[in-house]
């Protein structure tokens, strides 16, 4: 199995280089509207945002920040297949303007801008991001009323376009074997995740001058999303690709990917982290099969002996869908002739 990535540097306000309807799942964390790191990108995109900010009128800065993701929303509804799905990770803004303190609700502002473009909102899920300072709390302390609550968490929004979910032929092997565990499902799809933690990417090798314009944005997110909502051999996209998370994500779970990013920087950061992808791969497909033998053996002590076995794997499973999840072990990467992305082998895992 081959799949392709590619990165392409330009603005994702206009995906040019992608095809109406050849993408399955966007998976994506774009810089979010009213948090200061962020300002320098959205006065780039639109100098009005930097008067509005000036003269305190942070409403119309909040709106004239997020007309510019409006633009990339609408080539995302653009690219996406018939019922495909789009995963918004997107954290809202606290923020003094003109000596005013207020909540910018980024997450409900992103939500009606793809119902107003047909999508089908799902239900979304919060990841806890606890903030790096001890301290639990914002404005008068431990004198009532006017101390604020410290945001640790952020969305998840999920959005399918369309009506209707994706059709594949009966018994179609590369969803089949995508397939994940039940005590896995069980986790992924809960609407709260709070063993899932903000890191910072990796920017050695000169590229520290690039950490402002990255994100704390854990693999196991990308990775998570990639195996909830596609198959294997399905294309993922992320328009705002900065370190590339979301496309070592697609490499380690046999999708292709494509990524849109203004930076060309990032792409040499990237060409570290792919090396690694073999290894990355191997090490994820091993760790959850080892937690689900432990997840069996527990089941087993409490009475519960699973129904199934797997097909592929010495192990049982609780469900029929189970039986033929089979996971994809990187085998090779190689730079593409073009220099603007990679191609990934890929071979079924094997584990006794």
């Amino acid at each position: 199995m081959e799949t392709t990535h590619r990165v392409v540097v330009g603005d994702a306000r206009e995906l040019s280089q992608v095809a109406d309807e050849s993408v399955e799942l966007v998976v994506t964390s774009p810089p979010y509207p009213m948090i200061e790191m962020w300002d320098e990108l959205f006065v780039e995109l639109d100098p009005a945002i930097e008067d509005a900010l000036e003269s305190g009128d942070g409403r119309t800065a909040f709106e004239a920040m997020h007309a510019q993701l409006d633009r990339v929303w609408d080539e995302l509804e653009r690219v996406l297949v018939d019922g495909g799905i789009a995963c918004i990770n997107v954290g809202d803004a606290t923020r003094s303007v003109d000596d005013s303190f207020r909540v910018y609700p980024n997450h409900a502002r992103v939500l009606d801008a793809f119902e107003s473009r047909g999508f089908d909102p799902l239900p979304d899920i919060l990841w806890r991001k606890p903030a790096n300072s001890a301290a639990k709390f914002m404005g008068s302390g431990m004198i009532p009323p006017n101390a604020y609550v410290t945001l640790e968490h952020e969305y998840v929004l999920i959005f399918r376009k369309g009506g209707d979910s994706r059709s594949f032929e009966p018994g179609a092997d590369r969803r089949y074997e995508a397939a994940y565990f039940w005590e896995e499902r069980n986790r992924w799809f809960s609407d709260v995740w709070t063993e899932v933690r903000g890191e910072l990417q990796a920017l050695d090798g000169g590229h520290e001058d690039l950490r402002e314009r990255s994100a704390a944005y854990p693999l196991e997110i990308p990775y998570r999303l990639c195996c909830m909502y596609s198959a294997y051999g399905d294309t993922v996209l992320d328009p705002f690709w900065g370190t590339g998370t979301t496309s070592l994500a697609a490499i380690c779970a046999g999708r292709n990917s494509i990524g849109y990013e203004l930076e060309p920087a990032f792409r040499e950061v990237f060409a570290d982290r792919v090396a690694d992808a073999p290894a990355l791969s191997r090490s994820i497909g091993r760790r959850r099969l080892e937690r689900h033998r432990e997840f069996v053996a527990d089941r087993r002590e409490g009475g519960k002996e699973p129904s199934y076995d797997a097909v592929h794997y010495e192990t049982p499973v609780v469900t029929k869908m189970e039986r033929e999840i089979r996971f994809r072990e990187v085998t090779g990467v190689e730079e593409l002739e073009d220099g603007d992305g990679h191609r990934a082998e890929h071979d079924p895992l094997s584990l006794e």
